[in-house]
């Protein structure tokens, strides 16, 4: 087995529904599953979804404050008052600066811009910097991506005789602040249709109603702020983004042009995907490290040779906050694992001194991708013992709504359902850490605490031609809300399993299918798997799940799987007998459980079928480096734990089971594996202690034969190699034959073994032969040598499988 990181939720379409829109829209039966899937309802909502335009926008003055927004700015602007541009400092922020400052320049107003900076200043407005505005002779203010919790500082502006009007796209306090206009699609009475507009995409309808017409010409600023700031890619954020991005392919904006050519983008190929992860990281490191003016510095310019060199400046800001994220991550899953160790594992809070606030938000969602609990990462300034940091959630959980239950602990906090920010005391953490795990143990369930995978269709391989993948991008753009559609292909057989990159830290396997006679292979690649390739065994039958590309090499064109998750559902043998240097596997092993993904695996568990069989384990552990729980099967079938190590380890628990030695009955195997409830993968190696005797069993003709020569003899002197020859020619036994039968003399106490010396016992006990474990051991070797030894890779496996206890394994559901 190889358990999937997420549960897999294959989506249900309706039939009847996806062959309307095969047969009125020509449409390739994967698409119209989709669209189904992404309930579309009627084929007039298809047609909008795929080919929607200008006239879909809704009105501008829908957005409850347009009107006395648009005549105060008119009037500014007839006027020539001094207007600012208030803003924040993501991206969604800076472009909705940008957008604004491109509009008024447009317009012939007389503005700039302002941006808090992220530590001297914090989020949203400030007293300070309203003074300034005001001692600058600024007249009108208008708030871009922030404003709508500002009640306090917008009341302040009353006083000192500055207007104000917020744009924003947060979730509103119950008291909204008293400025000249909010517009806020999420403002309660607000009757404008959809509410999942980002900061920019608000500041985009007032460009709208400003300029009574469309501001075509403002998509790409829309369009970067709303895929930058995890906005749904439905409705209007799905029109803004899918025509914002055919204008970057040709841009007319140096700064657009730079950033995308800095980033190695081929513009005519630039999707929301290069936008989440590419330029927006680039514009999100001004605010986070520096100040996010340089960032609105570079969408505004003219001059193409500033234009390149903000650009360049900014991948060497963002590349200098990648290694900070990674420094803070290390230490965020240290104190993770602290905190969860002390039972506070449903919501992780997460706190030190001095941590840069500009990144805690990026660790948050690190957190979140590795134990996929709601967290909050938070930065301490020791001087004024106040923290500050960024929360992610995840689904079922409302990061609002929590920190409202929770505002009698903080200081300030906004945001919405899956990402917000807050400042409090540090003397409230713990307190708050506490009532987040509460709130948290009320609200959510275990299976709450497992990420899903939505699956749109579960395929074989023949059903992906590359006509098909191709008629997936009239889906496009995917991100959130519309993601990339995913599909489940299972019962695969593996051509090849490789890893990728300079650090192996990629996979790629060639998957087969054979159909109703038609065979069909494809490569899949997984990101960051690289780790899984020592898990899978040649034998397995795999299932994937992942999106479909095209992968074009030498002219050639193929699909390809792009691996989100993958798992095996049956038990696994990895063939390991005869393996030479096996301590190196055993090495390789450990280290790719211990490295492996999401929640940290168990290290592996070796069965020895006998005592002596011990001597072998320690000269492994020895190579190994390191201690390896060890168990022993006793002569009951049961196991005992052997080490240190092994105590404490449940044995039913194990998920990789190294079957190290040779069973000395074929009984003693089947309990094993009956044992092993929790095996997920299995690694038969079967060694042996010293040089076999031989499998033949003696006759009871030859022990006495054997018995009777030595009654003669008086001794026997097992070195001496001129004896042993003439003792086994005259006996007509092999010399391994001797050396067994005195064995079992030996155990059975019929003889004693002293420097090599063999004498009869002078009062030898009466017992029968079958009561000697050697004798039993070589009565059962036969069955066991043909099973166990001389039985190919495939049949061993299709015994062990057969000889185990199956567990459920949850797989899917469907909805």
């Amino acid at each position: 087995m190889l358990a999937p990181k997420a549960r897999w939720n294959i989506g249900n379409a309706d039939e009847a529904l996806v062959e309307e829109f095969v047969r009125e829209l020509q449409l390739d039966p994967l698409v119209a599953r989709i669209l189904v899937l992404r309930d579309i309802r009627s084929v007039s909502e298809a047609k909008q979804f795929m080919q929607g335009g200008v006239g879909d926008y809704h009105d501008p003055y829908l957005l409850d404050g347009m009107l006395p927004a648009v005549e105060r700015i008119r009037r500014a602007l007839h006027n020539k008052e001094f207007i600012r541009i208030y803003g924040d400092y993501d991206a969604d922020g800076v472009s909705s600066t940008s957008l604004m400052a491109h509009l008024l320049k447009g317009l012939g107003a007389h503005f700039d811009t302002y941006i808090p900076h992220r530590i001297r200043e914090g989020y949203g407005l400030n007293r300070a910097a309203m003074d300034l505005a005001k001692e600058q002779g600024v007249q009108l203010l208008i708030t871009v991506d922030t404003g709508i919790s500002a009640l306090d500082e917008i009341a302040y502006c009353h006083e000192i005789g500055l207007d104000v009007i917020v744009t924003d796209h947060h979730e509103p306090p119950e008291v909204l602040p008293d400025a000249l206009a909010v517009i806020n699609p999420k403002k309660p009475g607000c009757p404008y249709p959809y509410k999942l507009l980002a900061g920019v995409g608000v500041a985009f309808k007032l460009a709208h109603a400003l300029l009574e017409r469309f501001p075509e010409e403002l998509l790409e600023f829309a369009a970067l702020g709303t895929v930058a700031d995890l906005m749904p890619l439905t409705g209007e954020n799905r029109l803004l983004v899918k025509m914002g991005l055919a204008r970057m392919q040709d841009s007319n904006y140096v700064g657009f042009r730079s950033l995308i050519g800095v980033s190695g983008i081929e513009r005519k190929e630039i999707t929301a995907g290069h936008i989440g992860f590419s330029l927006a990281p680039k514009i999100n490191a001004s605010g986070r490290l520096e100040a996010a003016d340089i960032a609105v510095k570079l969408l505004t310019t003219t001059d193409e040779k500033e234009a390149e060199q903000i650009a360049f400046e900014l991948d060497m800001l963002n590349k200098e906050r990648q290694q900070i994220v990674e420094d803070m991550v290390q230490e965020a899953f240290a104190m993770a694992e602290e905190q969860r160790a002390k039972g506070l594992d449903k919501v992780i809070v997460v706190a030190k001194e001095n941590w840069n606030v500009g990144v805690v938000g990026i660790v948050a969602s690190k957190i979140v991708e590795k134990y996929y609990r709601p967290t909050l990462v938070l930065s301490i300034d020791p001087q004024k013992g106040m923290a500050k940091g960024s929360a992610r959630s995840i689904a079922g959980f409302d990061l609002h709504k929590a920190l409202t239950a929770c505002k009698d602990l903080l200081d300030h906090y906004g945001g919405h359902q899956a990402a917000a920010g807050m400042s409090l005391d540090s003397s409230h953490l713990e307190a708050f850490a506490l009532r987040l795990n509460e709130l948290a143990a009320v609200t959510l369930t275990d299976q709450d605490f497992v990420p899903v995978l939505r699956v749109d269709n579960a395929c074989n391989l023949a059903d992906v031609p590359i006509a098909s993948i191709e008629g997936l991008e009239l889906l496009a753009p995917f991100g959130m809300g519309n993601p990339s559609p995913k599909f489940m292909f299972t019962d695969l057989g593996l051509e090849d399993i490789r890893t990728m990159g300079k650090e192996k830290q990629h996979l790629k396997l060639g998957l087969s299918q054979a159909k109703e006679e038609v065979s069909c292979t494809v490569e899949a690649v997984g990101f960051g798997k690289g780790s899984l390739a020592a898990l899978i065994a040649p034998s397995a039958k795999v299932d994937v799940l992942g999106e479909l590309s095209i992968n074009e090499w030498n002219g050639v064109r193929k699909p390809q799987i792009i691996m989100q998750d993958l798992r095996i559902p049956h038990t696994q043998v990895f063939d390991w007998r005869g393996t030479g240097q096996l301590h190196l596997k055993l090495a390789a092993l450990v280290s790719n459980l211990s490295a492996g993904p999401a929640a940290p695996l168990r290290s592996p568990g070796i069965v020895l079928f006998d005592e002596a069989d011990a001597a072998l384990y320690q000269t492994v552990a020895v190579q190994v480096g390191h201690q390896v729980p060890y168990w022993i099967v006793q002569d009951t079938g049961q196991v005992r734990p052997a080490n240190e190590a092994a105590n404490g380890v449940a044995f039913d628990e194990l998920q990789d089971v190294i079957l190290y030695t040779l069973p000395r009955r074929i009984d003693s195997l089947k309990s094993v594996l009956q044992q092993a409830t929790g095996m997920m993968r299995c690694y038969p190696v079967f060694a042996e202690l010293g040089q076999d005797s031989g499998n033949t069993l003696p006759s009871r003709d030859m022990f006495k034969m054997l018995y009777g020569t030595l009654q003669k003899e008086k001794s026997l002197q097992l070195q001496d190699t001129r004896m042993m020859t003439s003792f086994s020619k005259r006996s007509g036994l092999s010399l391994g034959m001797i050396h067994f039968i005195l064995s079992v003399f030996e155990e059975l106490e019929f003889v004693v073994k002293h420097d090599n010396m063999v004498t009869l016992s002078a009062t030898p006990a009466k017992r029968d032969l079958t009561t000697s474990r050697l004798y039993q051991h070589r009565l059962h070797r036969q069955e066991v040598e043909a099973i166990v030894m001389y039985s190919s890779a495939k049949e061993l496996e299709q015994w062990i499988a057969d000889n185990i206890i199956k567990t459920e394994f949850t797989l899917e559901e469907i909805i």
